[in-house]
């Protein structure tokens, strides 16, 4: 691993450069940072085992507790893909339902005490740790990037490899005008991924840093701005795994619809 700042390190901004390292080896582009693959292996263990769980005790007459929260959530992510997808596609909906619930738990690390996995993590000799999954853009573009192959996949699968060609020769202004539409088309598809890896980094990231200016204050003056944006956080975190996943099933849906 390679050597980072000083946990113990009093300054501000060694203080935040710290907290927002990630536990990683190599550099640049080979870099693997692994708090971020561990944390997000973790929470996906969880959710399958959760599920699991929870299939092993339904209980259709008198559902109760994980199952109540679960079944509300099937429900109301059924309705949202029958409302924006044209014709049937059994991937959308168990897809939807595993981005959100994981979405939603890697960015609910974000309530966690910022300095509580860190220090955990120092106890065992390591040098830095980033318990945020979401805030690490290879975890964002990494969803996104997945969700732009199913998108793909979805397209060619329903179009056939003719008519997706066709799509970036036709769209959006008409055979005579191929080289634009092959422009804007590739311009449109490019920022579908984009756009879903960003706001979710953006976000999260935005979030965590305003958790770490809060921990900078003394003890005494922490509490009430920092039980204020925790209870607020709490909105986001469950809004962009909304979001992430309604873009998510509005982009797989658009491959059902005719190209006009």
């Amino acid at each position: 691993m390679t050597a980072e700042p000083s946990y113990s390190a009093v300054t501000p901004g060694a203080y935040i450069q710290h907290h927002l390292t990630n536990l990683h080896s190599g550099e640049g582009f080979w870099a693997i940072n692994w708090d971020t693959l561990v944390i997000g292996w973790l929470l996906a263990v969880l959710l399958i085992l959760a599920g699991w769980r929870v299939g092993r005790r339904l209980n259709a007459n008198a559902p109760t507790g994980l199952q109540n929260v679960l079944e509300t959530l099937v429900e109301f992510i059924d309705q949202q893909v029958r409302e924006m997808t044209d014709g049937h596609n059994p991937l959308i909906g168990p897809l939807a339902l595993t981005i959100f619930a994981w979405v939603f738990l890697m960015n609910a690390m974000d309530l966690l005490p910022v300095d509580l996995l860190p220090s955990v993590a120092g106890l065992f000799g390591l040098p830095a740790l980033k318990s945020v999954p979401t805030t690490d853009l290879g975890t964002t573009f990494g969803l996104s990037l997945s969700v732009f192959a199913l998108i793909i996949y979805t397209n060619i699968r329903i179009r056939g490899v003719r008519g997706y060609l066709k799509m970036f020769l036709c769209h959006p202004f008409g055979k005579w005008l191929a080289p634009i539409n092959v422009v804007m088309t590739l311009i449109e598809e490019v920022a579908k991924p984009l756009s879903l890896g960003l706001r979710l980094f953006g976000n999260m990231f935005a979030g965590e840093l305003i958790f770490l200016l809060i921990a900078l204050l003394p003890w005494w003056a922490m509490w009430v701005p920092g039980g204020a944006w925790a209870v607020f956080h709490i909105l986001i975190i469950a809004l962009q795994a909304f979001i992430f996943m309604l873009l998510t099933v509005t982009y797989l849906g658009m491959a059902h619809k005719d190209v006009h």
